[in-house]
């Protein structure tokens, strides 16, 4: 047995695991009922159902790097996770009214809630370790169900009001009423420049473009209460909170799987990483594998014959 090619070839295994460890493409889904959040492979495949428990009405969901960024609707504050689910800080931003929409932008956090003091909703900027950057970047919109960021542009849904409206990230006013007509639009999708709608009372998602002109209204149709929408690699993912499924479909709109993944409990938010990105929980897994096998054999050579 050559000894010496066994120990530097686990020496070389220790030194890759000491390399970033790296998360597949995974689709993570909010369960409002549960309070808990599911992570399931792009292929529908379960990976854990229970990711992450103990929420408060998990409501929008968004991912940044290695961490996923919850708003608990329910409450009163933004949680911060691994996507192995390891807890960073479950109240990483605090002191809100029913946070609804949620967005990333490089180091910030874009958050819709309700205003105390009237019936309009507001947007604070935060920035992803919890500090305040500005708590009313937006003072007053209408009834934000969601919010996306393309650019240095945000595009925000006024569920009620049935409008899209765009702002800077810098809080400056583009265009409030850039898509108007919507029927009780409920999430947004920024994919490929253009923007992809869910209505909740039509059961179907819209597609625009990022200047608000209409590329086809009824672009998916047939679905059951349209929450929660993502993008990634050309497809996009769509959460049924009637039926607890989520659906896979082309931005063409061709459908792919109506039930790529079904059981949930009125799935809200989702989030779907199609790059691997760095999940520090395997890379010290792995790291502690090689170690333990390292010497373990060592043991194993003192022994005497």
């Amino acid at each position: 047995m050559n000894i010496r090619l066994i120990l530097t070839s686990l020496g070389a295994g220790a030194a890759l695991c000491a390399m970033p460890g790296t998360t597949r493409a995974q689709i993570f889904v909010t369960n409002e009922n549960t309070g808990t959040i599911g992570e399931y492979t792009t292929s529908g495949v379960p990976v854990n159902p229970a990711l992450i428990t103990g929420l408060s009405g998990p409501v929008r969901i968004a991912l940044s790097g290695g961490n996923l960024f919850v708003a608990n609707g329910n409450g009163s504050t933004i949680g911060k996770y691994t996507t192995s689910g390891v807890p960073v800080n479950p109240a990483l931003v605090s002191g809100l009214n029913g946070p609804t929409g949620i967005a990333l932008s490089g180091g910030n956090l874009f958050v819709a809630s309700a205003n105390v003091t009237n019936e309009f909703y507001r947007i604070g900027e935060y920035t992803t370790s919890g500090a305040t950057v500005n708590p009313v970047l937006i003072p007053e919109v209408g009834s934000v169900a969601d919010i996306a960021v393309s650019g240095d542009k945000l595009f925000v849904v006024d569920s009620i009001d049935g409008i899209i409206g765009e702002y800077t990230t810098s809080g400056a006013t583009v265009n409030p009423n850039l898509i108007t007509g919507l029927n009780f639009p409920n999430s947004i999708a920024v994919s490929g420049g253009n923007l992809f709608v869910t209505n909740l009372d039509t059961g179907t998602i819209g597609e625009y473009t990022t200047s608000g002109v209409p590329v086809n209204p009824a672009l998916i149709t047939g679905l059951s209460v349209p929450v929660g929408i993502a993008g990634s690699g050309g497809n996009l993912f769509v959460t049924n909170f009637f039926n607890g499924t989520i659906g896979e479909y082309t931005t063409s709109g061709a459908t792919v799987n109506a039930a790529l993944v079904s059981g949930l409990n009125s799935p809200l938010g989702i989030a779907v990483v199609s790059a691997s990105v760095p999940d520090a929980s395997s890379t010290w897994t792995l790291l502690l594998l090689a170690l333990t096998a390292m010497f373990g054999l060592k043991s194993l050579l003192r022994r005497p014959a």
